[in-house]
């Protein structure tokens, strides 16, 4: 039965990917409300019109969320879609993340020009990334390596790397969205959990809403618990370590046999420490206890991250 809501208007970015991620979560809905009637909003954020400086220079994540966030305050939409990751972990006041939709692939790609892999790239070579979590963990790798700020959507990103009069030998995406955007072909590499661990929640999408029982039944249906427990986990690792994107730190959580398991890592801004700890813990069948559980686990697992100096890292990377 439908809640008491009949129409439902969803507010997105204007990128190529976040229209791709409206649309997928507007097919969602009609998929599980028929009768239901959508309407999509594109606004423009911060961080799409300011392209000239690095993200954490410029207030971080929230560039992405704030002006999608103020609608929702301002009731001129019902639901806000984000790539999870872009989504800080202390959300505003009244608003909720109502539903996390079955994840993609969570892995970061390397797309170089000549087709190299992170292993046969010349030495000296230069990668773009505007994440301070990816350049550490190439650095960490390939101390030789030379990191150069880089922002634009994907195909942006992708016309800079492929021109051969342009500064980057190759750059760092995430797979998620090469692969919404039917570009896996321009993949160089699949980077291993091993050598890259995504940023918390990558792969993920978050659709956030006022906190009202109407459009939480709405969203409730398109909540898929494994992964609401396992992004949970990632984003409270990131939380209880002060951090957002201006810090180098990674998290991904999965699922086996009943038992979240939870990676964590912290890194100096340079690659030339890195802390790495994991744990696990057994989930239980009620679906509201687990994020419980998951956020427990992902606490607990910064505290280890914190008794081996992952703060001392974070003051200096901030």
């Amino acid at each position: 039965m439908l809640p008491t809501v009949s129409v439902v208007r969803l507010g997105t970015r204007g990128s190529a990917l976040a229209r791709w991620q409206v649309d997928y979560v507007q097919r969602l809905l009609h998929q599980a409300w028929p009768d239901l009637q959508t309407d999509v909003q594109t606004l423009t954020t911060r961080g799409d019109r300011v392209l000239d400086t690095p993200l954490p220079r410029v207030g971080g994540k929230g560039l992405f969320t704030s002006e999608l966030e103020a609608a929702l305050y301002g009731r001129t939409i019902d639901l806000a879609v984000h790539s999870l990751k872009d989504l800080p972990t202390n959300l505003s006041a009244g608003l909720v993340i109502g539903a996390v939709p079955p994840r993609a692939m969570p892995h970061d790609v390397l797309v170089s020009r000549h087709g190299d892999t992170l292993a046969s790239l010349p030495v000296g070579a230069t990668v773009g990334t505007s994440s301070h979590r990816r350049a550490a963990q190439l650095l960490y790798q390939r101390p030789d390596l030379q990191i150069l700020d880089i922002r634009g959507n994907v195909d942006t990103r992708i016309r800079k790397v492929m021109d051969r009069n342009g500064p980057y030998d190759a750059i760092i995406l995430a797979q998620a969205g090469l692969e919404r955007l039917g570009q896996l072909d321009r993949v160089s590499q699949v980077l291993s959990l091993e050598q890259i661990l995504p940023a918390p929640g990558q792969g993920a999408l978050g659709i956030q809403c006022r906190d009202e029982a109407a459009m939480l039944a709405l969203l409730g249906v398109l909540n898929q618990p494994e992964t609401e427990a396992a992004v949970e986990a990632e984003r409270a690792f990131l939380a209880c370590l002060g951090g957002g994107c201006a810090v180098p730190v990674a998290a991904y959580a999965s699922i086996a046999d009943g038992t979240l398991h939870l990676r964590g890592r912290v890194l100096a801004r340079d690659g030339s420490v890195c802390i790495d700890v994991c744990n696990k813990v057994e989930l239980s069948k009620a679906v509201i206890a687990n994020r419980h559980v998951a956020c427990q686990l992902g606490r607990a697992l910064a505290q280890v991250a914190i008794e081996q100096g992952a703060a001392e890292l974070l003051e200096v990377a901030t």
